[in-house]
């Protein structure tokens, strides 16, 4: 294999569109990876590139998933691995999930050490007890592609950064005759009971060593394999197998494995690596994955990084996220506000991520060995979030790469027993999280818009469909028969039936475009199956039992057993994003329905609500407006379907400065792997994409000065805004293209095609 160099190598992974987006200005320094690291926005601070395979990040803690026996609350705040306010780190691990509110992986912890060697981690009042150590926020930075933190304990500088599928450390240390680099492969996000199923460790020689990790977690059955290199020799190793259950027989028992023994193997394994250094002595690390083989993450490892320039990588790294970046670039006299744009873009592009070797080997969902023939293989897919508004923004922003998505999305399908798209599908797994089949709305609102090409979009009509007629999967064939999801027979009724109207309704579309008019009237009739759970004598959405009554026993405020998941029947009653008007003349039309728009965001909410939501989205919420959880995003824009859209105006620019800051905390709840920033970056720009499958985008009021879209086909797209403050909040002229607006509404053809839109801004409707 002809090996480019680095840079060169790193840079080809981009397309080549994203090299005409060219901007003077540094827009790393904007991107703060730290935002979101507290609380409940569950994002990681360290090194990854967009997209990327490898996420090396800092590990705060290593909670079990159980205590006592039962189940540790404090999990949910590690679905990331770190958390801000923690004062020591275990390791830095090399895969993480991005604001997600669940996890799994944390594959593969590394952890420098110094002194007496300590194989336990210690616990957090206690750290000198293990190998974790005391850190401070004074000495930690992280950029995109780089993070560093001082490991008080050990006095050495940790330093990351990270290619495609590559991390890479440099440790400096001091002097010492004690030296030790630990590698856990116990360790993990959400340490279920037995979550790790297998580990295998060769040791290559003294500065190589690969080997493998089976888990059984989130996703039931995960491999990933390793290629760990050294820059300096090692001078001995040894491990230590921390599993009560491992006997070893025969042969086996006839050697000391605990030191400087080529092959381990077992269900708990934790090495440790001997150095001498002097003083300022640099010590580096390479660690490659791959789903596939250990001759795969070798392969990855030499393609990527061949040499040991942390420089250059980091330099390539950082690179790629300025590309990235200046896709939009934006105009604001405010700091704070260049934050909050290029934070949002850095999150969104973190997931989903490649899943593939650089020769286009992946592991598939059947668990055999798949080649990517002409597209990105990528995982980690968390649609029922980013269905919303993450996909949309990448057939704005990044119409490629949202082509390989649901490219890889098809391989998903064709892998599948089930004939399903997936879900929350992640590492050759679907974990079946969340409701709807919303694979649907991203791949048909992909062909619409012409990002998938043409001769693929009835197989993505026929996927679709075989995904929506599947009778194992969450009350389909109640649905089928009834028209609605029975809450007796299939629980978040209500929710699943409004869900899979609106998928249904996605499907209606792409089979009108295509002329399958027997599809077309099946679905559009089953995309009105919402008025089927609508109880008009009380203007609330609600759940009915399979003998087709209205369940008794119903609190429109509760979120607890009452029909919905992740919302109340206030929110959910307003989700039909496929006909809003329709909604609105169901509801007795504005008289009746803008009241109850308007007390979703001032209304005031019992205690109990809080209780039964465990305070996970009590950061997210305004009134009854729950910004932290999906269903409600497009919700703000619902006034463009009245005679009221300045209330969208302002409504949004309510939400955007207290649901979104440049601080560790400053987001309202988890990330979503991405849809939370891709809710702020449509709005800041001042148009959000509420029912995708839809040619239309809703408008509202921009929070920037100006911008510029730099588009894939090489077209731009100029926003201009007049007369811009914090307190002229409401549009009173747009105008594309010197054309004057008289409908709130946008078309994606018209920002494709490149133009302005100009916003002339008041401090009055």
């Amino acid at each position: 294999m002809k090996l480019l160099p680095l840079a060169a190598l790193l840079l080809a992974t981009v397309p080549t569109f994203a090299q005409k987006a060219k901007t003077t200005e540094n827009l790393v320094q904007y991107a703060k990876p730290l935002v979101g690291t507290a609380r409940m926005g569950h994002t990681y601070p360290g090194a990854t590139v967009p997209f990327g395979m490898v996420q090396l990040s800092p590990d705060t803690d290593t909670l079990s998933y159980e205590l006592n026996g039962k189940y540790n609350p404090r999990m949910y705040e590690y679905c990331a691995g770190y958390q801000y306010a923690d004062k020591t780190i275990v390791g830095f691990s090399h895969t993480h999930f991005s604001g997600t509110g669940h996890s799994d992986l944390g594959d593969f912890l590394v952890m420098p050490t110094t002194g007496p060697l300590q194989l336990n981690p210690g616990t957090a009042d206690q750290p000198e007890r293990g190998f974790r150590s005391r850190f401070s926020h004074q000495n930690e930075v992280a950029e995109p592609a780089y993070y560093r933190v001082r490991l008080d304990d050990h006095d050495i500088l940790a330093e990351l950064t990270a290619s495609n599928r590559v991390g890479m450390h440099q440790y400096t240390f001091p002097q010492s005759e004690q030296a030790h680099i630990i590698l856990d492969l116990t360790a993990g996000i959400y340490n279920y009971p037995d979550k790790n199923v297998w580990t295998f460790v060769r040791v290559e020689n003294d500065t190589l060593v690969t080997g493998y990790r089976q888990t059984h977690g989130w996703a039931r059955t995960r491999t990933e394999y390793f290629a760990m290199s050294f820059s300096k020799p090692f001078v001995s190793y040894g491990s230590r197998n921390l599993s009560k259950k491992q006997v070893y027989r025969g042969f086996w028992g006839r050697f000391d494995q605990s030191k400087n023994f080529p092959e381990l193997a077992g269900e708990q394994l934790r090495l440790f690596f001997d150095f001498k250094t002097t003083a300022g002595e640099k010590v580096k690390v390479k660690m490659a994955l791959s789903g596939v083989s250990t001759e795969g993450a070798l392969r990855n490892m030499r393609a990527e990084v061949p040499g040991w320039d942390f420089e250059a990588v980091k330099r390539a790294g950082q690179a790629l996220w300025q590309q990235e970046l200046g896709k939009v670039v934006i105009e604001s006299p405010k700091r704070a506000d260049k934050e909050n744009f290029y934070t949002a873009m850095y999150h969104a592009a973190l997931s989903p991520t490649t899943y593939m070797d650089v020769d286009g080997q992946y592991r598939g969902l059947d668990q055999n060995i798949h080649r990517a023939e002409g597209f990105t293989n990528y995982t980690s897919f968390s649609l029922w979030d980013t269905y919303r508004a993450l996909h949309p923004l990448y057939n704005l922003l990044q119409p490629q790469r949202n082509a390989d998505m649901v490219q890889s999305m098809l391989a998903h399908f064709d892998q599948s027993t089930m004939h399903m798209l997936p879900i929350w599908s992640h590492y050759a797994n679907e974990n079946w999280c969340m409701i709807g089949y919303h694979s649907v709305p991203v791949v048909v609102d992909a062909v619409l818009k012409g990002v998938v090409p043409a001769d693929q979009a009835q197989r993505v009509l026929d996927a679709c469909v075989a995904t929506a007629h599947q009778p194992r999967f969450d009350g389909i064939s109640y649905y089928e028969q009834l028209g609605y999801v029975p809450e007796d027979k299939s629980g978040s009724s209500v929710s699943k039936t409004l869900e899979y109207a609106y998928d249904d309704w996605c499907i209606a579309q792409l089979a009108k475009k295509l002329g399958r008019t027997d599809i077309e009237a099946e679905f559009s009739k089953r995309a009105q199956n919402w008025q089927n759970v609508y109880d008009s004598r009380i203007n609330f959405m609600r759940p009915r039992l399979a003998d087709g009554s209205f369940r008794p026993r119903f609190d429109v405020l509760s979120t607890h057993d009452q029909g919905f998941i992740e919302g109340n029947a206030w929110n959910y009653s307003l989700y039909v994003p496929q006909d809003p008007a329709a909604l609105i003349a169901k509801m007795g039309g504005e008289k009746k329905f803008l009241p109850h728009l308007d007390s979703l965001f001032t209304m005031h909410l019992p205690d109990k609500f809080f209780a039964e939501t465990e305070d996970i989205t009590r950061d997210g919420i305004i009134g009854n407006y729950v910004h932290g959880n999906e269903p409600a995003h497009h919700v703000a824009y619902l006034y463009n379907w009245t005679s009221q859209p300045h209330k969208t105006q302002a409504r949004v620019r309510m939400i955007l400065p207290k649901m979104y800051r440049p601080t560790p905390d400053g987001l309202g709840g988890n990330d979503d792997c991405g849809q939370m920033s891709a809710w702020y970056i449509f709005s800041s720009l001042g148009f959000y994409p509420v029912a995708p499958g839809s040619p239309e985008y809703a408008l509202g009021s921009p929070a920037i000065h100006g911008a510029t879209i730099n588009l894939e086909n090489g077209n731009t797209f100029r926003i201009t805004v007049k007369n811009q403050s914090d307190k002229n909040v409401y549009v009173k002229e747009a105008r594309l293209n010197g054309q004057k607006i008289t409908r709130p509404f946008l078309q994606y053809a018209d920002v494709v095609k490149g133009g302005e839109l100009v916003f002339t801004m008041a401090g009055k409707p």
